[in-house]
């Protein structure tokens, strides 16, 4: 019987229970987002937060040695120097689990559990990506705007202008 008994097994023994909850949660810290099943997200989200309230409440090197038997090396440095301070005015809640669906293979529910607050690295990549669709949603309104917002007309003109550059680029090339 497991009375009073807390934690879920996997139908691991301890050690591998250990080394899949230390891979997850590494993984989770360098990556920032995994996929992975229900069970194993809810797992090791109490354990993750766990650990960076550790970082937060402790010195560099305490923390670290607190952390380094839960975290592969990588993951110890990139929660003192990047996650920790990031949730500085946060007193918990750091993670969160979105549902995706239902894997194939064997039917188990699948989710992301990712960090609450993105990092200013993957902020920039998305202000980045934004300023393209913005360029792109601009250059067509221009081209609609040049050909009487006959939208098919114009990238269809546009396409034979870019042809024609690159012919002529190609033909310039082989004439040298």
């Amino acid at each position: 019987m497991r009375k009073q008994v807390f934690g879920r097994q996997f139908k691991r023994d301890t050690n591998e229970r250990k080394a899949l909850f230390k891979g997850l949660a590494s993984s989770l810290v360098l990556h920032e987002r995994i996929t992975t099943t229900e069970e194993k997200a809810k797992a090791i989200k109490g354990h993750v937060e766990r650990l960076v309230t550790k970082a937060k409440r402790t010195d560099l090197r305490h923390a670290q040695s607190l952390l380094e038997p839960y975290l592969t090396l990588e993951a110890v440095e990139k929660v003192l120097h990047d996650i920790a301070p990031r949730f500085a005015n946060r007193p918990g809640g750091y993670t969160r689990i979105m549902r995706v669906g239902r894997r194939f293979n064997d039917n188990a529910s699948m989710v992301f559990i990712e960090w609450v607050e993105k990092s200013a690295k993957i902020k920039d990549q998305r202000s980045k990506i934004e300023t393209k669709k913005a360029t792109t949603s601009a250059d067509a309104a221009v081209a609609t705007a040049m050909y009487g917002g006959k939208e098919k007309k114009a990238a269809k003109k546009q396409k034979g202008k870019i042809a024609k550059k690159v012919t002529k680029k190609k033909s310039a090339k082989e004439s040298k």
